[in-house]
C-alpha cells in the first residue's frame, strides 16, 4: 500500500479517482502515524478491529498484518472495488468490507457474535460525519479502544472540558464512557491531497464503568446544549415533567446554581442526573 505522496498519487491515477473532498478523501502518506495509530490501539494478533474509511488501504494492510480481523466500511465504489481486489486476496480470512454509509453502518457490519468478544475501533473520520457517526458508537456496545483521525476542531470538541466554547453535548456523551487522551497532532504534509486544516490522533480508552445515556436522557441534554446560553433552571423547568426529582438540590449538591449555564456544568453531573431520571430512561 502506497505510503508517500508520489506513490498514492500514481495509484489514484491508475484508478482514475480523483479525490472527493465531500468524503473527506485525504490518503495517510506517513508510516510513523500508521504506527501510531496501530500503537494507541494496542492492536494485537487475534484483535477484532473496525475501520471507518479505508481508503487506499494503508491502515487496512497495517492492521491486517499485526494479525487483528478487521470489519472495515468504505463508502466510496471505486476505492471498495480496489480494496476487493487488492487485500481481500491477500486476507481471505481477515478482511471482512462492505460498501456503505459509516453512520448507517457504524461497526461496519460487525457481527454480534464478534461484538461480545469485545473489539476497537480505527477511524479516519471526515468532518461532516465524525459527530453523527460517534453518536451512533455511543448508543452501544461500546468498543474497548477508539482511535481517531479527526480534523481539529472535532477533536478538540470531543476532548473539550466544561467552560470552554468547544464544550458540547457530544464532549458529555463520549467523556461519560471513556477517557480522552488529546492524542498527537498531525501535520497536514502527513495526507496526499494536503487537507486544509491540522488534524488530531485521539486516543480513548473505555471507562471500567461507562455510562451510556438513553435517548430519552440524551435528548433532554442535547436540547439543553441547543441553548448553552440560557440558564439551566430555565431550561430544565421547560423540558421536565412536574414531579420529576428535586433537580434544583442536586443542583445545590453539587455546588451549581440554577444560573449555571449547560456549557459549564461537568460531564460527572450530566451522568448523575441522568441516573435519577427514571422518567427518561
Amino acid at each position: 500500500m502506497p505510503l508517500s505522496p508520489t506513490a498514492t498519487r500514481d495509484l489514484l491515477a491508475s484508478l482514475g479517482h480523483q479525490p472527493k473532498r465531500f468524503l473527506g478523501q485525504n490518503f495517510l502518506v506517513d508510516g510513523n502515524i500508521v504506527r501510531k495509530s496501530l500503537a494507541l490501539a494496542e492492536v494485537r494478533a487475534g484483535d477484532t478491529v473496525v475501520e471507518i474509511g479505508p481508503g487506499l488501504g494503508t491502515l487496512t494492510c497495517a492492521l491486517l498484518e499485526s494479525g487483528a480481523d478487521v470489519w472495515a466500511v468504505e463508502k466510496d465504489r471505486t476505492l471498495h472495488a480496489h480494496l476487493t481486489d487488492k487485500l481481500a486476496p491477500r486476507f481471505p480470512d481477515g478482511l471482512h468490507l462492505m460498501e456503505g454509509d459509516a453512520v448507517e453502518h457504524p461497526l461496519a457490519g460487525l457481527p454480534s457474535k464478534r461484538v461480545g468478544g469485545g473489539f476497537k475501533i480505527v477511524a479516519n473520520l471526515p468532518y461532516a460525519i465524525a459527530t453523527p457517526w460517534l453518536d451512533e458508537v455511543l448508543a452501544g456496545p461500546l468498543p474497548s479502544r477508539m482511535v481517531l483521525m479527526l480534523q481539529q476542531e472535532a477533536a478538540q470538541r470531543f476532548a473539550a472540558q466544561p467552560g470552554s466554547k468547544s464544550f458540547s453535548a457530544i464532549s458529555v456523551f463520549l467523556q461519560a464512557a471513556y477517557d480522552v487522551a488529546p492524542g498527537h497532532k498531525v501535520t497536514a504534509g502527513c495526507f496526499f491531497p494536503r487537507p486544509d486544516v491540522e488534524s488530531r490522533l485521539l486516543n480513548l480508552v473505555r471507562k471500567p464503568a461507562p455510562f451510556v445515556f438513553p435517548a430519552a436522557a440524551k435528548a433532554l441534554v442535547r436540547g439543553c446544549f441547543q441553548q448553552r446560553r440560557k440558564q439551566i433552571g430555565a431550561l430544565l423547568r421547560a423540558r421536565l415533567p412536574a414531579g420529576s426529582p428535586p433537580w434544583r438540590e442536586h443542583l445545590l449538591a453539587s455546588g451549581l446554581s440554577e444560573q449555571t449555564r449547560p456549557e459549564a456544568i461537568p460531564v460527572n453531573w450530566w451522568v448523575r442526573f441522568s441516573e435519577k431520571l427514571p422518567a427518561l430512561a
